[in-house]
């Protein structure tokens, strides 16, 4: 959460600054912002009660000091007489897996959320490499929680690209990551800004170069047209006066798209795990380890083991359950079992654990029936790396 008090003039600074920085963009196109519930309840509150909660999640896009600043300077601006509370919740590397099952630890904790900001559809492309199914559990989750802890909030999705993206826009078709956020938001009514789209049109009429853009961590011009794209659509939303009578509403929750969504999702202490021999809980000797730390993790105490053969239980309540870990060079795999029926092997290392101590969700099971059930690991003989290790910051749950 973001101390406005203490940190607010630095982000107006830094927002106006990049803004500078960027050449001016043109007129964004209304084909690619959609606008569906016009975030009125988030308008009524801001100018009302002059308070506000806004939250920014997704991944490194979102964590890095780009679009979400602006976004924030823009809103300030906006309102000069409201006391915003600032939630940035982008982590680098997670998907809207990780998303949904972090969710309440990292935004709902803070309080009822106004106006949500939401990108995901990069992180479940390259990151995660999703099938369309874990997008919309993802996506459908984070917004289904969200509304059900304030059935009132108003929720932005956002869509960046990478090149893998952007070549399928070029050739005239929607990337699955796309295609499948867009679904969810379309049926709960959620306005999209299409960023990706935007920049392929623009390079296609010789408008812009992806070089200008930035790539897929966009430079200061990208962030700052994506910032307009979100100006565009609020100056849409909300260019009338608000009616005297005006109320703040409910969202209406209709029924799931996946009725296995991640609505339910939620992190699950290490310490409730019966961990036998070989496993430790505390925080790793990371100066020992090789590989690139990110410091936002190495001071989290963590369920770790090393050894093939070490094996734990997790009572838990739920249809789905999975471990959020850090996986670098020597990660290992997990022999996971379920109520004693058959082991199913979950390789935790990562494209990406080559050199990094990577962030991600593993799934053990994803369709159980719902009740009580024993989730058994077992640290496998096997592994893809020169190590076997495991190291758990949460259990998660749905």
């Amino acid at each position: 959460m973001v101390n406005l008090l203490a940190r607010g003039m630095l982000v107006v600074a830094f927002a106006f600054t990049a803004f500078a920085a960027a050449e001016s963009p043109p007129a964004v196109s209304v084909a690619n912002v959609h606008l569906r519930d016009r975030p009125a309840n988030a308008r009524l509150r801001f100018e009302r009660e002059k308070k506000g909660h806004v939250a920014f999640m997704g991944g490194s896009i979102t964590e890095m000091n780009g679009y979400r600043p602006m976004v924030m300077a823009a809103l300030q601006k906006r309102f000069p007489d409201t006391e915003f509370t600032f939630t940035d919740a982008g982590i680098a590397s997670t998907c809207s897996t990780t998303g949904a099952f972090r969710l309440e630890a990292d935004v709902l904790a803070k309080g009822p959320v106004d106006l949500f900001f939401v990108e995901f559809a990069v992180n479940d492309d390259q990151d995660a490499g999703h099938s369309a199914r874990m997008c919309i559990r993802g996506m459908e989750g984070i917004i289904r929680h969200t509304r059900r802890h304030n059935p009132r909030a108003d929720i932005v999705v956002t869509y960046f690209v990478n090149p893998g993206m952007l070549n399928t826009l070029r050739a005239g078709n929607t990337p699955l990551t796309i295609e499948a956020h867009e679904a969810v938001a379309a049926h709960y009514g959620v306005s999209t800004v299409n960023l990706a789209k935007e920049v392929a049109d623009r390079i296609e009429a010789a408008a812009l170069t992806w070089k200008q853009f930035g790539g897929t961590h966009p430079a200061p011009a990208g962030n700052a047209l994506c910032a307009a794209m979100i100006e565009a659509m609020l100056n849409r939303a909300w260019r009338l006066p608000i009616s005297a009578d005006a109320r703040p509403a409910d969202h209406p929750m209709p029924e799931p798209l996946d009725p296995r969504h991640y609505g339910n999702g939620r992190f699950v202490a290490p310490s409730r795990a019966k961990a036998g021999d070989g496993w430790t809980l505390g925080v790793p000797d990371w100066k020992s380890l090789a590989g690139g730390k990110r410091s936002r993790f190495t001071a989290i105490p963590m369920l770790c083991a090393d050894r093939p053969g070490a094996e734990l239980t997790l009572e838990f309540t739920g249809a789905a359950v999975g471990a959020y870990v850090v996986a670098g060079p020597d990660a290992g795999m997990l022999e996971a079992t379920i109520d004693g029926g058959p082991a199913r092997c979950v390789d935790l290392y990562h494209r990406f654990s080559k050199g990094l101590h990577y962030p991600r969700t593993v799934m053990f099971a994803t369709d159980l029936g719902p009740g009580r059930h024993t989730l058994r690991l077992r640290v496998a003989e096997r592994s893809s790396s020169a190590g076997h290790a495991a190291r758990i910051m949460h259990f998660v749950a749905n």
